[in-house]
């Protein structure tokens, strides 16, 4: 009697495991997570405004960002309206007032101009400690995804030249916010991280 007992037992654990299996899995919504996608639609085409400043440049800086590297141009004591820029690639970056060439590494050359000086108009003084042909101040391109080089080619009748060397010719965008001038440049053309 013990023996016909344990094999209806065993039976009934093997049906139920059976029945069990046969189930179909679903799907939980945590198993869906996704990772937003990076913006798109920047384009590579040159962006300019026209405005001008004699605030001048007091700083130059770059961050990594998930889908973009930025670079900063900070204008303290300038209003939004008088921030003025032309971002542009060109194939060599050449210094206004002499057309010097500034060698810049990488695949593509992003030239920065910002309707402002490095230095203080009423002295003389440099307001930013660039020199013409080195690498910006402060500035480390390590671990960078799409940045490369960046180099400060001068500042000429007001106006303040950079070349960002960049991995390849990638979608920008740049930005006005007080007191600073945003160049955004894609990781991708793909918007995927």
């Amino acid at each position: 009697m013990l023996e016909t007992r344990t094999i209806c037992v065993t039976l009934a654990l093997v049906g139920a495991t059976l029945a069990t299996a046969a189930v179909p899995a679903v799907a939980t919504p945590a198993a869906a997570v996704r990772t937003p996608a990076c913006p798109t639609g920047w384009g590579s085409t040159a962006k300019s405004d026209a405005d001008t400043t004699a605030t001048p440049v007091r700083n130059i800086r770059t961050g990594r960002h998930a889908c973009y590297d930025r670079m900063v141009v900070d204008l303290p004591g300038t209003a939004r309206s008088g921030l003025g820029y032309s971002v542009r690639y060109v194939d060599r970056l050449h210094q206004d007032g002499s057309g010097r060439h500034i060698p810049v590494a990488g695949g593509a050359v992003l030239e920065v101009r910002v309707a402002a000086p490095s230095y203080d108009p009423a002295t003389g003084e440099p307001a930013y400690p660039a020199r013409a042909g080195r690498p910006l101040p402060g500035v480390d391109l390590t671990g960078y995804r799409t940045f490369r080089d960046a180099r400060f080619a001068g500042s000429f009748e007001g106006e303040t030249q950079v070349g960002l060397g960049l991995r390849a010719r990638l979608p920008f965008r740049v930005l006005q916010v007080q007191d600073h001038i945003v160049i955004d440049v894609a990781h991708t053309w793909t918007g995927a991280r």
